[in-house]
C-alpha cells in the first residue's frame, strides 16, 4: 500500500486572539439590537447559582422530538432586582456617540459609595437640558447597579453597568427613563418566559496552561526529545521568528465569552422552587428571584452574568413559553 495522506487540522481557535485575561470581571456589551413596541430596558443581570435539569415539552417548530418529553440541562441565575441610579443621554458626533449630559437619582443605595462617589449635578437642571436637546439626542441608557445583598453571596459592593434603552420613540425613552430613575426594575418587567437572550460573561479563569491543554495538541510519543507535552515543531528553518499560529503556552480561561439565543426556560419569585437539597454547590441556596436558562453559560458560581435581548434571534420561535414536568431538586452534594 502507498502513503496515505492524513488530514490534521491545527487545533484550537484564531477567532478569539489573543487569548488574554479579561480586564473586568463584568462582561462588556458593545452591541445593543433594536427592539419593537414600546420602551424597555434591553438588558438586566444576575449572579451564577449553579446547574440542574429539568423534563420539559419540546415546542421547537420543526424538532424530530418535537411535543415530546425532553430533559433539557438548565442554569439557574439568582436575578434580585436592579437599581437605577442615573440617566445617560447620547449624541451622534461625526461617527461615534458621545455622552450629552447624565441625571443622577436623588438618594442612591447605601452600599453605593463603595462604587463610586456620584458626582453633584442639579437634576431638574440636567433633566431640562434633555428636553432641551431631544432633537439631537439618539438614544438614552441608564446606570443599573445590582443588589448583592439580595442575592446569596458575601460580597455588598454593587455592580455598576449602563443598559441602553430600546423600543418606542426617543420622547417615549425619556418618559420611560424618568420614571424609572430612582426606583428598582425586576427582570420580569425586562424579559418574559420563553423568548431568546444573549449571555456576556467571563469564562472560568484557568492560569497558564501548556499548548496540550489550551490548544488541544496531541501528546508526542514517549521516546520523543527532550518534551512530550509540547507542539513537535515551532516552525520552518527560515523563519526568524514564531508566527502566531503555533499553538504556545499561556493564559487560559478568563475571558469575555458572548452566547447567543439561551432560551429562558421560566422566571420565578421563590428560589427554593429550584434550588437543590443542601442548596447549589459553592453558592448555597437562591433565596428571591431567579431566571432559569436553558444550557450552560460561562462562568463559576456567583459570576456576575449580563443578559440582552438576542442580536440575532432564530427564525422560527414558539409563541408560547415551554411547558415544565419536572425540574431537579436532587442534591448535588452525594447524599
Amino acid at each position: 500500500m502507498g502513503h496515505r495522506k492524513v488530514n490534521a487540522p491545527r487545533r484550537g481557535s484564531l477567532a478569539y486572539l489573543p487569548r488574554a485575561r479579561a480586564s473586568r470581571i463584568v462582561g462588556r456589551i458593545r452591541y445593543w439590537p433594536e427592539v419593537e413596541g414600546g420602551p424597555v430596558l434591553l438588558g438586566f443581570a444576575g449572579y451564577k447559582a449553579g446547574m440542574t435539569y429539568a423534563v420539559i415539552i419540546n415546542d421547537e417548530p420543526g424538532s424530530p422530538n418535537f411535543g415530546k418529553e425532553v430533559v433539557q440541562p438548565v442554569t439557574v441565575i439568582d436575578a434580585p432586582p436592579m437599581y437605577i441610579a442615573a440617566i445617560r443621554a447620547y449624541v451622534r458626533d461625526e461617527n461615534y456617540l458621545k455622552a450629552l449630559t447624565e441625571v443622577w437619582a436623588g438618594t442612591l443605595p447605601k452600599d453605593f459609595d463603595r462604587v463610586i462617589t456620584p458626582p453633584k449635578v442639579d437634576t431638574k437642571e440636567n433633566l431640562k437640558k434633555m428636553e432641551e436637546a431631544i432633537d439631537k439626542i439618539v438614544e438614552f441608557r441608564v446606570l443599573a447597579a445590582t443588589q448583592p445583598r439580595l442575592a446569596n453571596l458575601s460580597k455588598k459592593k454593587p455592580d455598576l453597568m449602563e443598559i441602553k434603552i430600546g423600543g418606542g420613540t426617543i420622547e417615549e425613552q425619556f418618559e420611560y427613563a424618568k420614571k424609572i430613575l430612582g426606583k428598582t426594575v425586576s427582570v420580569e418587567e425586562v424579559f418574559k418566559e420563553g423568548q431568546f437572550v444573549d449571555v456576556v460573561a467571563i469564562s472560568k479563569g484557568k492560569g497558564i496552561q501548556g499548548p496540550v491543554k489550551r490548544w488541544g495538541v496531541r501528546t508526542l510519543q514517549h521516546k520523543s526529545r527532550k518534551t512530550e507535552r509540547g507542539v513537535g515543531t515551532l516552525g520552518p528553518w527560515g523563519m526568524k521568528r514564531v508566527i502566531y499560529t503555533v499553538p504556545r503556552a499561556g493564559q487560559m480561561g478568563f475571558h469575555q465569552r458572548t452566547e447567543y439565543n439561551k432560551r429562558i426556560i421560566k422566571i420565578g419569585k421563590d428560589g427554593r422552587e429550584v434550588t437543590p437539597e443542601g442548596g447549589f454547590l459553592h453558592y448555597g441556596p437562591v433565596k428571591g428571584p431567579y431566571i432559569m436558562l436553558s444550557g450552560s453559560v460561562p462562568g463559576p458560581a456567583k459570576r456576575l452574568i449580563r443578559l440582552r435581548y438576542p442580536a440575532r434571534p432564530p427564525k422560527k420561535i414558539s409563541p408560547t413559553p415551554p411547558q415544565i414536568l419536572f425540574i431537579s431538586t436532587k442534591s448535588q452534594q452525594g447524599v
